[in-house]
Parts: structure tokens; C-alpha cells; sequence
């Protein structure tokens, strides 16, 4: 990584450089910006012709997000189109005429899913997104998720100067390269409205990160004096929506990103790097190595492939980390040190990894009891003197005090003992309904190659801050 040395730059003067450069970099040309204008000013002409034609509730059609304000990247347009319909309307036809007036406003359309159906396709060389909604008068009061949308635009287009779009830009493209920009569920990192707002609030990037170098979890940003934004207990970050005092904009950022983005913050002062705005692919870890590595390790680890559900990834990701967190919390029950998890998705199948300090558990089990004198600790005693107890020691006082017996456990190895447990571990309902009778927790050598192993593997083997140097071949 570059460095500021005392022969080279201050760290503000190289910082400015280098934030020169990718601003010059990531600024959409002349011609795409017209592009991006004439297809908006067609798209919500076409929407409200179709609409008169169908004789359709819609009310009005708005182009929102960064393709609006401009704060897109180059490389990650798209085109955000909302149809709004009367509030009266049922959710059924709202989403029924939704869907019937995008079909005939965009081409190669196809249906996604998130809160409720909507269409991508492409307009004029763009890829656009048609999402129904309801035209709401109170954004503190939505009816679907995305109807705030519209007083979202209206509150930060006349605050977001040119200069103030570059920020947003160059901030993005930080996020991007230390991976936590983007709110859906598998990435868990900033909204580009949160991007936005941050740079309302505090100019440039640079007074972003001087202000996030001391930040600590939970911290509050507030717009509002007045705020009082609904928060989780494990919220990492608190900023108030400007148009539903209530509403947190940054639900969606987990605590490991918001530590991620700390970390670079406090890095990138001391010593701006380029690296700090350089995309990097997701590590991934062919099984070969990855068996070498856990060798070195003397670590063990095991997995579960399924076929994957009929899920779009904003609801499949959730599950995938409740798996994660269910198989650990069974296997540190039973005895087992868990050092990590990770997953991943593929077109046709999921993968879920952990990784212990020992394959098998001890043949012993210890049992404690209740410390003598207390009434349970005959029943204790009976239970674990009578024949056929299968008693190996005891029972016996440990140090604390404590009555113990020893007895031999049945199941010794993870993976058995994993299988076993599934169908009642809450793995997340629609991983429960795609587990098979054959599907069973395997050792990684016999888990078969794929890219969603390739890719769990990567998270669980190469963690690593995503600006520092890459590990070198054949480090363990």
C-alpha cells in the first residue's frame, strides 16, 4: 500500500491527489448525463400515457434515486422509475396494474421481488427498475416500503450542489472498495440514500471520515433535534430519516461494516492510498488449498450443501446467516471451540461452512450437579448410582463444590452430531422446507466443488481488511 513518508506528501496533500483523480475518473461524461435525462423524461411520459390509455389508478410517475440527482457511478446505473397509485388501492391491484403498466413501458422485462413484485428490463440501453407504490401525502406514514421515495428526492436535490454530487461519488466508490456499500441484505453496508444524507451533513468526504475516525457503536447523527428514530438494541449507526423523524436510514448497516468503514477511516487519514478507492473481486478459495490451509491450522471444518430455494437474495441471505449462527451456537453446546462460519449462494444450490479446533469431541462427558445440601442433589445421586447408569466416575465434588459424574458421550464426531440436530435447529424456514432426508453435514473433503463453496471458502479462510496487501501464495 502507499505510504506518506516523510519524503513524500503530507497525508492531506496526498489525499487531495488522489481524491482529484477519482473524481475525474468516476464523473459521468456529458453524453451520458443527457443519455440519463432524455430516458428519465421518456419514461415518465411513456408511464402516464399508457396509464390514460389503460384508464389506470396511477396518479403519477417519478424518476428517483441517483440516476435523478445525477450521484450515480458510471459503472452501477440504474434507472429507478416508481408508479404511484391512489392509497385507496388494495395491495392485490396495485400490484396487478403495476405490473401490467410496466410491461408496456420497458423491454425484456422480468419479475423481481422484494417487498412486492416489480419489473427490470432495459430502456434505452439503460437497466431500469419499475417498482409500484402508493402516492402518500405523509412520509412519516407509508403504506409500502418505497413510498417515501419521491420526498426522499424532494428533500436532497436542491441541497446537493455539483461539487456536493462529486462527494457523493468519491464516497461511494470508498464504500464500494472497502465492501459495505449497498443495503441489501447480503451486503449489509450503506444505502446510496444514506451516502447522500452523509454528505448533506457533512460537505466532503474527508469531514465524513475526520468525524467516523472517533465514532463508536452505537453512535447518533441526528438531522432533527427532535428525532426519535426506532432502533434495534444492535443497531451500529443512528441517523434520522429528514422526511420520518422516526425512521433510522442506516437499520440495515451491521456492526462488523460499520467497524470496516471506522477502520479505513482512521487508515486513509494516516495513509491515503488509492487502494482505498480500488475495486477488488470477492476472495474465493479452491478446496485444495483451502484443505492445505486447515492443515497448517489444525483446525477442522465442515458443511452443508442444499438445494437453494426459490428466494431472491435480500431473503435468502438472512436465512443463510441464521443457519450460520444456529449450527455454531449447537456446536459450542455440545463441546465443540467454533473459530468461524461464512456462506454462500449459488444459481441451484447453498453452502454453509464452520470451522472448529477438533473434529471429534472427548469420549468423556461431564455432568454437574447441584452443590451438596441442596435438595436436588439426592435425586443426583440416585439417578447416577443406580444400575445401569452407565457411570464412568463419580459421582464425585469438583473443586467448586460442585457434585460431577463422568459418562461416556454416544456421538463424538461434529458432523454426525450436526445432522442429527438440523431438522430442529432454526436454520431459517425456507432452508428447513429445502432440507432432504440425504442432506447431512459433511467434512470438506467430501463436500464437491463448486462456486459457492469456492466463494464460502474464501470468506472463512481469507479474512482480511479489504485494503491491505493480499496474503501471500502458500501463507498459511
Amino acid at each position: 500500500m502507499a505510504d506518506a513518508t516523510s519524503d513524500g506528501p503530507l497525508p492531506a496533500a496526498r489525499a487531495r491527489e488522489i481524491e482529484t483523480e477519482q473524481i475525474r475518473t468516476l464523473t459521468p461524461s456529458p453524453e451520458l448525463l443527457e443519455r440519463v435525462r432524455a430516458a428519465r423524461e421518456r419514461l415518465v411520459q411513456l408511464a402516464e400515457d399508457h396509464a390514460k390509455t389503460r384508464h389506470s389508478p396511477l396518479v403519477r410517475a417519478v424518476v428517483a434515486g441517483s440516476a435523478a440527482r445525477g450521484t450515480f457511478l458510471p459503472d452501477r446505473l440504474d434507472i429507478d422509475l416508481f408508479l404511484l397509485f391512489r392509497p385507496d388501492l388494495d395491495r392485490r391491484t396495485l400490484e396487478q396494474e403495476g405490473m401490467a403498466l410496466a410491461t408496456q413501458i420497458v423491454e425484456k422485462p422480468e419479475t423481481r421481488y422484494a417487498e412486492h413484485p416489480y419489473l427490470r428490463g432495459t430502456f434505452a440501453g439503460f437497466s431500469v427498475d419499475a417498482v409500484p407504490g402508493y402516492a402518500i401525502e405523509d412520509p412519516s406514514k407509508p403504506i409500502s416500503a418505497v413510498d417515501r421515495t419521491p420526498f426522499h428526492h424532494a428533500f436532497l436535490t436542491p441541497r446537493l450542489s455539483p461539487a456536493a454530487i462529486d462527494q457523493v461519488r468519491l464516497t461511494k466508490q470508498f464504500l464500494r472498495a472497502i465492501r459495505v456499500y449497498g443495503s441489501e441484505s447480503r451486503t449489509q453496508g450503506f444505502s446510496g440514500y444514506l451516502v447522500e444524507l452523509l454528505i448533506v451533513k457533512f460537505g466532503t468526504l474527508d469531514a465524513l471520515l475526520a468525524d467516523a475516525s472517533n465514532w463508536r457503536i452505537p453512535h447518533r447523527l441526528l438531522f432533527l433535534p427532535e428525532a426519535a428514530p426506532r432502533v434495534p438494541d444492535d443497531v451500529a449507526l443512528v441517523i434520522d430519516d429528514p422526511v420520518d423523524r422516526e425512521r433510522n436510514v442506516a437499520t440495515a448497516l451491521s456492526r462488523r461494516n460499520f467497524s470496516v468503514f471506522v477502520l479505513a477511516a482512521q487508515e486513509y487519514l494516516l495513509r491515503p492510498s488509492d487502494e482505498f478507492f480500488r475495486l477488488h473481486p470477492p476472495t474465493v478459495l479452491a478446496k485444495a488449498p483451502a484443505l492445505a490451509r486447515i492443515g497448517a491450522r489444525a483446525t477442522h471444518v465442515g458443511g452443508l450443501r442444499l438445494r437453494r430455494p426459490d428466494l431472491v437474495d435480500d431473503t435468502l441471505y438472512p436465512q443463510l446467516g441464521k443457519a450460520e449462527r444456529s449450527l455454531a451456537r449447537e456446536a459450542e453446546r455440545v463441546g465443540f471451540s467454533v473459530i468461524g462460519t461464512s456462506s454462500a449462494a449459488g444459481p441451484t444450490g447453498v453452502t454453509i461452512l464452520i470451522e472448529v479446533s477438533h473434529p471429534r469431541l472427548a469420549a468423556v462427558q461431564l455432568r454437574d450437579g447441584p452443590p451438596p445440601g441442596i435438595a436436588r442433589s439426592e435425586p443426583f445421586l440416585l439417578k447416577w448410582t443406580a444400575p445401569g447408569a452407565g457411570t464412568l466416575q463419580g459421582p464425585y465434588a469438583a473443586e467448586d463444590g460442585t457434585l460431577r459424574v463422568e459418562t461416556p458421550r454416544g456421538e463424538l464426531a461434529l458432523e454426525p452430531i450436526l445432522t442429527t440436530s438440523l431438522p430442529h435447529l432454526p436454520i431459517g424456514k425456507d432452508l428447513l422446507k429445502a432440507l432432504q432426508p440425504t442432506d447431512h453435514v459433511q467434512p470438506l473433503a467430501e463436500i464437491p466443488e463448486s462456486p459457492e463453496l469456492s466463494q464460502a471458502l474464501g470468506e472463512l479462510l481469507e479474512k482480511r481488511l479489504p485494503w491491505l496487501p493480499a496474503r501471500p501464495s502458500g501463507s498459511g
